[in-house]
């Protein structure tokens, strides 16, 4: 691949983690370690491709909804990568930042999460954006009340202004989305970033996914025109 062609900014919808397990006759569980262990791999590959800014999408606002021991076990694997995984993420050269509703997490994931973003900010190869208690709308939202409490005068709210009050300000517009398990939508993911995004969807659950599958989204976002609304 071009790497002068690569995305600045990728996002990735993990889809399909219960339905590999079940498709296998393993416990629910056994498909979010896989997906975690699978979400560290792509994290790599990006920035072996030269893709310096990544989106994850680990656990939305609705994920909420599901069994009480299901929620436990993520919320464990995700307390595992602010904690345990620092280190390969130094290594990696990948900055960390948790965009969502943290004040929605226990009091120990919010510490993780400020001391792994911390750890890390040092870090310059890439950014690995975690979304943690994340919804599209809940972040559009939080936006305008937090432009509400700043007392933005009404003629100054533009869209560069507004985005400043976005969970990550700084990040760049997503160039390309990759939802696994066959699903296409957005499922509320990154809506302000997204506009202008390619999509690419694909049948592999989430842990089955592959490097070789990272190229063809990428070989595909390459030959796509991308016009910008022109």
């Amino acid at each position: 691949m071009n790497s002068g062609l690569a995305p600045r900014h990728i996002g990735f919808i993990m889809d399909g983690n219960r339905r590999w397990a079940r498709g296998r006759g393993l416990p629910t569980f056994e498909g979010h370690r896989h997906g975690y262990e699978k979400m560290k791999e792509v994290g790599r590959w990006c920035l072996e491709r030269g893709v310096e800014n990544i989106t994850v999408f680990a656990f939305s606002t609705e994920n909420w909804r599901r069994s009480e021991e299901e929620v436990n076990y993520l919320m464990r694997l995700i307390n595992r990568v602010l904690t345990t995984d620092i280190d390969e993420f130094n290594r990696l050269g990948l900055r960390l930042k948790i965009i969502g509703r943290r004040d929605g997490l226990s009091n120990e994931i919010q510490r993780a999460a400020e001391a792994a973003e911390q750890c890390t900010v040092s870090n310059i190869k890439g950014t690995l954006y975690v979304a943690l208690n994340y919804g599209g709308r809940a972040e559009i939202i939080d936006a305008a009340k937090a432009i509400l409490r700043a007392k933005v005068p009404p003629d100054d709210v533009d869209e560069a202004s507004f985005a400043k009050f976005l969970y990550a300000p700084e990040a760049p517009d997503l160039d390309l989305i990759i939802r696994t398990s066959g699903e296409q939508r957005l499922s509320g993911f990154m809506l302000w970033h997204s506009v202008y995004s390619e999509l690419y969807f694909i049948t592999k659950h989430w842990p089955e996914f592959s490097a070789e599958d990272l190229d063809s989204a990428l070989a595909l976002y390459q030959d796509r025109h991308r016009r910008f609304g022109q």
